[in-house]
């Protein structure tokens, strides 16, 4: 019993009920200057070319959030369109949708007045009183009429949470998305999968080599026993930590500031400073650079300096001061990174490693591909990506 009087305690039921009468306002008020059926067919075709113009989905969508769906989070507003008409496809929806709503509009409201007439004749029977023939064209004054009148309620009562189901119904699929509004809306949300999974790495990367060069560091600093040498490790630290919290500072800016440019993402042309602190860190860095960096495009320079930056905390992680060469080149079409490194002890296997699988990746998300493994004694990473 709770869950069939449930409706009547949402105020959306309500609302559903007068977004109906609404809709055959204009036309009833017509009907006071001239009461013709033709009224009713007019106001249908007047309906056709308002459909066509491409704000009149906005309107429509606007109404049909405030009044049909309400302010419920789980209510799928979202699954109804306020964008203006876009495609022919999304003309012809809404001319159905606004036909369908004066069709529905018009039946619910003679239904409900005729409903609200029957149950006062049945009130007023069995007092003697006559409101006119707008009712059940009741006649005498039996008592037993009063019977009835739960019914004419109920039937009332049906109508109005019906009406409201069915124009709600209608509204979640003639002014719902279209197709190619769906797919838009599915690229945009693996847009922001791809987004995150990208922050991810970068906080990966970032994060993981300010932690790397200071455990290096201290460790180093610990052994040595030398105060100078102590302090350089200190600054070291200093400064690793320091551009490690400019970057998470930028990435959660990202994530605040949907709109914020890429542009302040370090580049290749930033790699002096993870070769100085790779060397800091008791590393040494043999470095080779040609080609125009500055001319690589922003995506590639950005992956490229990622890149560049796991393989070096790879190398200070698992070999420790070690011996490493560094070759970025930029030759016709083609970005190539390689980072190689006295194989040691603590080898990862293939295939091993959130950092290598990152490299990997990164570089197949850009139409390039990495080669990562022992080669020749040493350890290599060999990446080469596209620059168009």
């Amino acid at each position: 019993m709770t869950r069939l009087l449930r409706p009547f305690g949402r105020a959306v039921t309500y609302t559903r009920w007068l977004h109906l009468l609404v809709a055959i306002v204009w036309p009833s008020m017509w009907l006071f200057v001239e009461e013709a059926w033709w009224i009713w067919v007019a106001a249908a075709a007047a309906l056709a070319p308002a459909g066509l113009v491409p704000a009149m989905r906005t309107v429509e969508g606007l109404q049909a959030r405030l009044l049909l769906i309400g302010h419920r989070p789980d209510s799928g507003s979202a699954d109804i369109v306020v964008a203006p008409s876009a495609s022919w496809s999304d003309r012809g929806r809404l001319v159905v949708w606004l036909e369908a709503r004066l069709l529905v509009g018009c039946t619910t409201s003679i239904v409900t007045a005729q409903l609200l007439f029957a149950t006062v004749d049945l009130l007023s029977a069995p007092f003697g009183r006559d409101f006119g023939d707008g009712g059940l064209f009741l006649r005498g004054h039996p008592w037993w009429h009063l019977l009835l009148v739960p019914l004419t309620l109920v039937a009332l009562a049906v109508t109005v949470v019906a009406s409201g189901h069915l124009i709600t119904a209608l509204a979640l699929r003639l002014l719902g998305p279209s197709p190619a509004e769906r797919l838009a809306a599915l690229e945009a949300r693996t847009e922001q999968l791809l987004e995150r999974t990208r922050i991810a790495r970068e906080l990966h990367d970032s994060i993981g080599h300010a932690l790397t060069v200071a455990v290096v560091q201290a460790g180093a600093a610990r052994a040595a026993g030398d105060p100078a040498f102590t302090d350089r490790a200190l600054d070291a630290i200093e400064e690793t930590g320091r551009a490690a919290l400019e970057d998470l500072e930028r990435v959660l800016g990202i994530l605040r500031e949907s709109e914020r440019p890429v542009s302040s993402r370090p580049t290749l042309t930033d790699a002096d400073r993870l070769l100085e602190s790779a060397r800091a860190s008791g590393a040494k860095v043999d470095a080779e650079m040609s080609g125009p960096l500055d001319t690589v495009p922003g995506p590639v320079s950005r992956e490229g300096y990622r890149i560049l930056q796991e393989s070096l905390t790879n190398v200070l992680r698992h070999a420790g001061s070690v011996p490493a060469r560094v070759r970025i080149a930029v030759t016709g079409g083609t970005l190539t990174l390689e980072i190689r490194n006295p194989l040691t002890a603590d080898i990862p296997g293939p295939g091993r490693g959130s950092g290598l699988r990152g490299i990997r990746e990164r570089a197949a998300l850009l139409g390039g591909h990495a080669r990562t493994g022992p080669d020749d004694g040493d350890w290599q990473v060999h990446v080469e990506l596209p620059l168009s």
